[in-house]
């Protein structure tokens, strides 16, 4: 999942003026080898995808429930912490589900909905018809992608502002669905703008989804509605008493710091060196980040397959649980010198500091 929710949360201005590229041609023996050696690692495990999902959310809950309802300042941290990685696993399915053939995991959209989505918020429809982009080939990192900007060629003030602004995420998604669905339902023109503006997991402002159609039309309508009820039941909740002031305030800090986590897998998961140009696949595997083993950090911070980012990139159907086992079986067919080796990286200090300094050398 890339950042959040599109509510101008990406920095627009302070963009220095790049160096000439030299266009990266696509290395055919890497993709060649990407796909014969995977071929019989494409199919879902059910059992498994319930299971990861069902358990991390219930753990996040349960968490949650303990750091609201107990005194002792050293537990509410502890259980905050436990919520907020597993709740951020659960929510992460979101790009498992925008991928996935549905006949192949019948009833997983409906359950994440109902479970995930819509309790924290983020519903499928922010992410489905809107990630599919992010990988057209003639899209990724050009104006036409909704998950890009070239962040690598900003001024550095824009950096800090792209991660501190996603803590506004559970304010921007409550407004959203309280206030933005409801009134679009009665206000003539307000619907159009709900959902082409404020209805994507976005961080290029200047994205604007379209307007889904016929099945997928209902079920974002039926999507949107429950998460409206839900989000004024809990408006309504908080300003009645039934959840204590307290409670919903260490819930919003828990959402704030999911909301964070991800920006900062987000900012690490590609390096944002493009300007705008079409790239080939090769040039946006390279632009794209793996942090494979033997990191064990990045299992808490990019879950659910996402240490594996340049390689999704290159194998965007393969499911979450055979990244690990793919990028083994590649690393070993191509040859030391294959540019599959040049897009892993040891961990996310390394990463940040390198983003950091590109935007240092660009704002000379």
């Amino acid at each position: 999942m890339e950042s959040t929710l599109s509510f101008r949360t990406g920095p627009t201005a302070g963009h220095a003026a790049p160096a000439a590229r030299v266009p990266i041609a696509d290395d055919k023996a890497m993709l060649r080898a990407a796909a014969e050696m995977t071929r019989d690692l494409i199919a879902p495990r059910p059992r498994l995808y319930w299971a990861d999902m069902v358990g991390s959310a219930l753990l996040g809950y349960a968490a949650l429930g303990v750091a609201v309802t107990v005194g002792a300042t050293g537990v509410i941290v502890a259980a905050s912490v436990v919520s907020v990685l597993a709740l951020y696993r659960a929510l992460l399915f979101i790009h498992e589900i925008s991928h996935m053939k549905h006949s192949a995991l019948p009833g997983f959209r409906t359950g994440w909905n109902a479970l995930v989505g819509v309790p924290l918020l983020t519903p499928a429809f922010m992410y489905e018809g809107v990630h599919n982009l992010h990988h057209a080939k003639t899209r990724y990192g050009t104006a036409d992608d909704p998950e890009y900007l070239p962040l690598a060629l900003m001024k550095p003030w824009t950096l800090p502002v792209f991660i501190l602004v996603s803590a506004l995420a559970p304010l921007g998604l409550l407004i959203r669905f309280a206030i933005l669905s409801p009134l679009s339902w009665v206000v003539p023109g307000l619907r159009k703008i709900v959902v082409e503006r404020y209805s994507a997991l976005a961080i290029n402002p200047q994205f604007r989804r379209r307007m889904p159609e016929g099945e997928a039309l209902t079920l974002f309508n039926r999507t949107d509605a429950a998460a409206s009820i839900w989000a004024m039941a809990l408006v309504a909740m908080v300003a009645t008493g039934v959840i204590p002031l307290r409670g919903f305030a260490i819930g919003f800090a828990i959402g704030s710091a999911v909301a964070v986590l991800n920006q900062v897998r987000t900012l690490v998961a590609h390096l944002w060196e493009n300007d705008g140009e079409p790239m080939t696949v090769t040039a946006q595997y390279l632009d794209s980040v793996n942090v494979p083993p033997p990191s064990l950090l990045p299992g808490l911070w990019a879950p659910v397959g996402l240490r594996y980012h340049a390689l999704h990139h290159l194998l965007p159907s393969l499911p979450y649980h055979a990244l690990g086992e793919a990028h083994r079986r590649i690393s070993a067919a191509v040859t030391p010198e294959s540019p599959y080796h040049k897009a892993s990286y040891k961990g996310l200090p390394g990463l940040v500091a390198k983003i950091g300094l590109s935007t240092i050398r660009r704002g000379k």
